[in-house]
C-alpha cells in the first residue's frame, strides 16, 4: 500500500481548499520583531528547548530558525503527546535519534513529563554548569505548541526544587496562537543561576508548502480566521477519508456506533467551548456523556458516508464530492438546523474543536522520513 502522505497529496491536487485557497501566510508585525529578537538572544543561549507539536513533528518546525538552532545545544520537546498516536511516536523519536538530535515527547501540563525534560536538559548542560555561574535556556517554537504551558510547569517544579527568591510570574496561556507577544526571562534556579526565556511563537513569513500550512492551521498554530474554518475542516475530512479513519472508528467503537441512548434535551446545553484549553472546572458527568455521544454521532456519520461511497478517495473530484456529503451528514449529527445561517461554518468549528481536543482520537499528520539508518 502506498504511503498515506502520497495518497493524500495525490487526492488533494487542485481541490478548492488547497490551490484555490492559496498558500497560508500569517506573519503579523510582532512576529517580525520577535524573530529578530530571538535570533539575537540565541547567540547568548547555552541551551535551546525547541517545542514542537507531536502531531506535526516536522511541519511545526520554524524553518527560518533551523540554521540558528542547529549550532546550539538543543532538545526537541514534542509537546501534546497525549494527542499524538502512541503507535507512531516511538518512530519519530528513533528518527530524531538517527539524526543525532535529542528529542523527548512531553505533555506540558504533566509535572512528571516536564521533569523528564528538565533531567535531560540538566544532563546536557552538566559540562557547562561546571564552569559557568549563569546559564540561559531559551524556549522557542511556532505559535500554540505549548511553550507558555511548559514555562508554567517548569516554574512550579523549580519552586519546589530551588530556593527561588523573587516571586515568579506565570506565562500567559490561551487556546489561540500568538498569545505571548514579548520575550520574558524567568529565573528558575540558583547556584548556578539558570534563566529560562519564553519567546513568542513565530512562523516563517510565507509557508510555501500548502499542506504544511494546512497542518499548522489544523493543529491551531495559525489563527482560524487567516485560513478559514471551512477550508481547515475540508482538509481534515480529506485526511480522515484518505487514511480510512472512519473504518478504524467502526472497529473500535462497534457497540456505541450501533445506537445511542440520549438523556433529556436539557443536557445538550453544554458548550463545546468548554473543550478549549482554559483554566476552568472540569465538565460534570452529564456534560462528559454529551461529548461522548456527540463524538459517536460524528464518527458514525462519517463512517456511514464513507461506507456508502462508491467513488475513489484518491480522485480529487470524488473526494470533493464525498466531503460535501459529509458536511450535510455532520450537520444532522450535530443537530444544526438546516436553515440556520452559517450552518456550514458551525459544523466546521465543532469538528475542529473535537479534533483539537483529541476527541476524535490520537493523530500524527506528518510521515516519518525514511533514513538510511531506518
Amino acid at each position: 500500500m502506498r504511503g498515506i502522505n502520497g495518497v493524500v497529496k495525490k487526492a488533494l491536487g487542485d481541490m478548492e481548499f488547497t490551490a484555490g485557497g492559496g498558500a497560508v501566510n500569517w506573519f503579523p508585525g510582532h512576529m517580525a520583531a520577535a524573530t529578530r529578537a530571538i535570533r539575537h538572544r540565541l547567540k547568548l543561549a547555552d541551551m535551546v528547548i525547541e517545542v514542537r507539536d507531536s502531531r506535526i513533528p516536522l511541519s511545526s518546525a520554524n524553518q527560518d530558525l533551523q540554521p540558528h538552532l542547529s549550532s546550539k545545544r538543543r532538545v526537541i520537546a514534542l509537546n501534546k503527546k497525549d494527542l499524538a498516536n502512541p503507535n507512531i511516536m516511538h518512530k519519530w523519536v528513533h528518527f530524531f535519534d538517527s539524526c543525532n538530535q535529542d528529542c523527548i515527547p512531553i505533555n506540558a501540563h504533566s509535572k512528571s513529563s516536564v521533569r523528564k525534560l528538565l533531567e535531560l536538559v540538566e544532563f546536557k548542560l552538566k559540562e557547562a554548569i561546571s564552569r559557568e555561574p549563569t546559564l540561559l535556556v531559551m524556549v522557542v517554537g511556532v505559535p500554540n505548541v505549548g511553550k507558555s504551558a511548559l514555562i508554567n510547569s517548569i516554574h512550579q517544579i523549580a519552586s519546589e526544587r530551588f530556593p527561588v527568591q523573587e516571586k515568579m510570574k506565570r506565562a500567559t496561556v490561551g487556546p489561540l496562537p500568538g498569545v505571548t507577544q514579548d520575550i520574558a526571562g524567568y529565573k528558575i534556579a540558583h547556584q548556578p543561576s539558570i534563566y529560562v526565556l519564553d519567546t513568542p511563537g513565530v512562523l516563517v513569513p510565507s509557508i510555501q508548502d500548502i499542506e504544511t500550512g494546512l497542518k499548522l492551521a489544523l493543529a491551531g498554530s495559525v489563527k482560524d480566521a487567516v485560513v478559514g474554518e471551512e477550508r481547515i475542516a475540508q482538509y481534515l475530512l480529506a485526511v480522515l477519508n484518505s487514511r480510512g479513519t472512519p473504518f478504524h472508528w467502526k472497529h473500535l467503537n462497534n457497540r456505541r456506533m450501533e445506537g445511542i441512548q440520549y438523556e433529556p434535551e436539557e443536557r445538550h446545553r453544554f458548550n463545546l467551548n468548554d473543550l478549549q484549553p482554559k483554566r476552568r472546572a472540569p465538565p460534570n458527568k452529564s456534560d462528559v456523556l454529551y461529548i461522548e455521544d456527540l463524538v459517536t454521532e460524528v464518527q458514525r456519520a462519517l463512517y456511514t458516508t464513507v461506507s456508502e461511497f462508491d467513488g475513489n478517495v484518491e480522485d480529487e473530484n470524488d473526494l470533493e464530492s464525498l466531503i460535501e456529503v459529509q458536511f450535510e451528514a455532520l450537520q444532522k449529527a450535530m443537530k444544526i438546523p438546516h436553515k440556520a445561517a452559517e450552518a456550514r461554518l458551525r459544523v466546521s468549528k465543532k469538528l475542529l474543536t473535537l479534533f483539537r481536543a483529541g476527541k476524535l482520537g490520537p493523530f500524527i499528520l506528518d510521515d516519518v522520513p525514511i533514513t538510511k539508518k531506518s
